[in-house]
């Protein structure tokens, strides 16, 4: 029977972001804190918190306790109505977030949440429309958000994108697109948004990651991310902060726009904000575009739009944060992750570079001196299992489930996760890397 379970997944339903033919999904039946188990009654430890989302890991019976109550209560009703869950949770938000947030739009992931911040940002600007966005970037699947999105996936979808979107370099100090060493580069690539901006006027909005989320977890210098809100003033342009994998403590802050000061017109966020218990996005405005709406006509919404199961999640997640002093943990166990990590740089030829913050990392590896990755967006594109692709299933043979890039593992673990969890994860994958120190080149 548990068999049959794979079998019927593999054949009636679709695996996302993959040709179909070789998905052998793992059927797993249960889950529990920082593990998640199959129907072979084998262990995983989950050290990517799955897509970076169950942040507060499995099990959480706070949560789970808020979410039967509202099913015991008020199972849905219409959005054009008042329930004391979608008032409970607007209160809850406005407790964490970033000054000058005022009002809120829910939905049910976070691309749609990205689909209402454009949709809001070009109303509030009309009739400028176009949306500054970066290469290295992933926004959502649906068709503004995809658009968005700067990375393979994208590809896709083309030529039946979005009008109106305008790439720039993302600051990728690693591999910089433009070439250059940071301090020496002067910030250029956050510069040339200003240029880019002035160049093709009726520019609505900029739109960012404020740490490049499964793309490789980029951290941009410090002075970024505040000469990019600077310039989007200068202009008269929106700043849109998508914080759907950085948001809910990832960083060790609620938001990561708060570690350089940085007040968004507009926040989107997801994922941590249920503790992916039920599905949820939210889209979050400043006191100014929410009054524009007083008179002007508010043009989106949907059926699931404040559905009262998942809003009932949102003031429980809150007090779970605060209860378990979760982001002074976060920021004692990124340091010791970042200490882990270090090391295994350290003992591995193979390894490139190691960048995060918080519990939010990558490893990014390389095949010899030159830098040379083990895969590219166009491996993806094509359906190409890369080196590093094969590794990460060997760890989860191990035990220990990775999302990867082409030439990266992303690193981030639920947000309870100790330091004796964190050793296991870090020995397996010291063990399993072996494999990619033996192609490396020289």
């Amino acid at each position: 029977m548990m068999e049959d379970i794979s079998k019927t997944v593999r054949e009636h339903l679709f695996g996302t972001w993959r040709r179909q033919r070789g998905w052998e999904p793992l059927n797993v039946v249960r889950a529990e804190g920082v593990y998640f188990y199959d129907s072979q009654g084998r262990k995983y430890l989950d050290f990517s918190s799955q897509l970076v989302n169950v942040n507060l890991g499995y099990g959480n019976e706070s949560v789970i306790s808020a979410i039967k109550r509202q099913l015991d209560t008020l199972q849905y009703i219409s959005p054009a109505f008042a329930t004391e869950a979608r008032a409970r949770a607007a209160r809850a938000l406005l407790e964490i977030m970033p000054q000058g947030i005022t009002k809120f739009f829910f939905s049910t992931s976070g691309t749609e949440a990205n689909e209402a911040a454009v949709k809001i940002a070009r109303l509030y600007k009309k009739p400028a429309f176009k949306i500054v966005v970066r290469y290295r970037s992933y926004h959502g699947s649906t068709l503004a958000s995809i658009s968005l999105t700067g990375d393979y996936r994208r590809w896709f979808a083309e030529p039946h994108t979005m009008h109106g979107v305008v790439r720039v370099p993302e600051p990728y100090c690693y591999r910089c697109p433009l070439g250059l060493k940071y301090p020496e580069c002067g910030l250029a690539c956050a510069n040339y948004v200003d240029y880019v901006i002035k160049n093709e006027r009726n520019v609505a909005a900029i739109l960012v990651e404020p740490i490049t989320g499964t793309n490789g977890v980029v951290v941009p210098p410090k002075e970024y991310l505040p000469t990019l809100q600077r310039i989007a003033k200068e202009n008269d342009v929106l700043f849109i902060a998508d914080e759907v994998m950085t948001g809910w403590g990832r960083v060790g802050d609620w938001w990561a726009v708060n570690l350089w000061g940085v007040r968004p017109d507009i926040l989107t966020t997801a994922k941590g904000a249920s503790a992916s218990y039920v599905p949820i996005g939210i889209t979050a405005v400043s006191k100014e575009v929410a009054n524009y709406f007083e008179d002007e006509y508010f043009a989106h919404g949907h059926t699931f739009e404040a559905h009262p199961v998942s809003l009932a999640a949102i003031p429980a997640v809150i007090e779970e944060y605060k209860r378990l002093d979760l982001l002074s943990h976060v920021k004692a166990m990124g340091e010791y992750l970042a200490n882990r990590l270090e090391e295994l740089k350290d003992r591995h030829k193979s390894i490139g570079d190691v960048r995060g913050v918080g519990l939010f990392w990558a490893i990014e590896f390389i095949k010899d001196s030159r830098k040379t990755p083990f895969g590219t967006y166009d491996d993806r594109y094509k359906g190409v299992s890369t080196m590093v692709d094969k590794v990460a299933a060997e760890l989860l043979n191990m035990g220990v489930y990775v999302f990867t890039g082409p030439s990266w593992f992303i690193i981030a673990p639920p947000l309870i996760i100790n330091r004796e969890q964190i050793d296991e994860g870090i020995e397996k994958i010291d063990q399993a890397i072996k494999k990619l120190d033996d192609q490396y080149q020289g």
